[in-house]
């Protein structure tokens, strides 16, 4: 068989052997294991070829870890395996099904993306154990993706479901995930410093799996150890800019009175509580899609990172990714067949239907549909690296110039189910659904174009 014209189900298993690859690169537990070893009495933190953080471990009575997050729980399993029984109180916060077993943390399994009474609950007794912390202490914090959501501890009287109200409410909007974190850290007492004011003058390192666009550690499951760059100002642009006429009341009073400083700012920058804590960004984006480069050269093909940084409504992020593929088709450029043309990041869904899917399945959805004049030799995948995309059990979809085609077949019209954000139900009939199942690791999205 010539190269440049495999079989279309090859190009489809290609798709999802390098969609593979990107989650064998970011695995949380290896990711961790790089970064933190041991030498002697020394702790050593950090990449080789990079500046590292090395600590004496004779200074610390008790080490502990806490966190939260999608990726946590093989993160923790990490620390254990590194410290055994010198480890004195675990406690982590994990979506739902995102757990493993561990030796000695305590799992609190809990609400994503929207907050329920799990995570307050696992929130608080991090906060009360941090509170409770000394000089002495050593505390590994982990954080992932997920990890705003899963330490939702309201400020002030505001209630979770107040928080519930307008989580939703953002995410109906199509905020971008550093404006629903900049909202998070003013109405909660966990995010945005407040750990690291908590836990203060502990010894804090804190290892974090990025999921978002440009690696912002503040905005990284709303930075709980992480100074905030963020302020009430912002908050309150935020709501003016999406119209969010149905903020509840306690949460609009509350931020009312932050503008006029009647309630303290986040922690900022050069604060003293931040002089005993060491922030590392152990896996990203970019990990997984340099992965994904090398797999597909493995597998024969010509490959193009365009970014790790892609956001903007999805609908118009897929036409761009579908223009590439006719281009390549057409020209050749901006690479030769066969090709793969490999993005990331996280772009938003305004809703306007009412059906299932998620960012990743829309995405798809939008871009088959103008695929449909293309030889059956291009394939389009997007998928959410923790498994989950929305609310759905499927990380994503992959689609090729056929499946508007089976969709028909089945009695459905692509368009419909776009303009209703319905892309489960249409890909559930076409067999478009990439399934995975919890991955325990999330950096993101990544995208594929493959052209043969």
């Amino acid at each position: 068989m010539n190269k440049h014209h495999k079989e279309l189900e090859t190009i489809r298993s290609d798709a999802r052997e390098i969609f593979k690859g990107c989650l064998t690169a970011v695995d949380p537990y290896k990711a961790v294991r790089r970064f933190v070893n041991l030498e002697g009495d020394g702790l050593v933190v950090g990449m080789e070829g990079e500046s590292k953080t090395e600590l004496d471990m004779t200074k610390f009575d008790r080490i502990s870890l806490v966190g939260a997050g999608k990726a946590t729980a093989p993160m923790a399993r990490a620390i254990e395996e590194l410290f055994g029984e010198r480890i004195k109180k675990g406690m982590i916060n994990l979506k739902y099904g995102f757990t493993e077993k561990l030796a000695f943390t305590e799992i609190i399994e809990a609400g994503h993306p929207v907050p329920d009474e799990n995570g307050v609950k696992g929130a608080g007794k991090i906060l009360d154990f941090l509170k409770s912390a000394g000089e002495k202490d050593l505390i590994f914090s982990l954080i992932s993706g997920g990890g705003s959501s899963l330490l939702p501890q309201p400020a002030g009287d505001i209630t979770l479901s107040e928080k519930q109200e307008l989580t939703q409410s953002l995410l109906a909007c199509g905020a971008s995930i550093d404006e629903m974190n900049a909202v998070r850290k003013h109405i909660s007492s966990s995010k945005g410093g407040h750990m690291a004011r908590a836990a203060f003058p502990a010894t804090i390192v804190n290892l974090m799996l990025s999921d978002v666009v440009g690696d912002k550690m503040d905005v990284i499951a709303s930075g709980p150890f992480v100074p905030d760059s963020s302020t009430f100002k912002d908050v309150w642009e935020i709501f003016m800019k999406y119209d969010l006429k149905g903020v509840p009341a306690v949460i609009y009073e509350h931020v009312k009175a932050g503008l006029k400083g009647q309630i303290p700012e986040t922690p900022k920058e050069n604060e003293r509580i931040f002089d005993r804590v060491f922030n590392f960004i152990v896996g990203s984006n970019m990990l997984a899609l340099e992965a994904a480069s090398a797999k597909a050269k493995d597998l024969g093909y010509e490959t193009l990172i365009l970014s790790s940084m892609v956001e903007g409504e999805t609908r118009e992020v897929a036409r761009v990714h579908s223009a590439m593929a006719k281009e390549i088709v057409k020209t050749g450029r901006p690479t030769p067949p066969p090709a793969c043309i490999i993005s990331g990041g996280e772009t938003t869904v305004t809703i306007r239907g009412k059906g299932l899917g998620g960012r990743n399945q829309e995405f798809c959805l939008a871009a088959c549909l103008d695929l449909v004049e293309l030889p059956p030799r291009v394939v389009i995948l997007s998928g959410g690296t923790d498994g989950n995309d929305g609310p759905t059990d499927a990380a994503g979809a992959l689609v090729d110039p056929l499946t508007v085609t089976r969709g028909k077949d089945a009695g459905m019209e692509a368009a419909e189910f776009l303009d209703r954000n319905d892309a489960y139900h249409f890909f559930e009939k076409t067999k478009d659904l990439l399934m995975t199942g919890p991955t325990n690791t999330n950096v993101m999205d990544v995208r594929l174009v493959l052209v043969c």
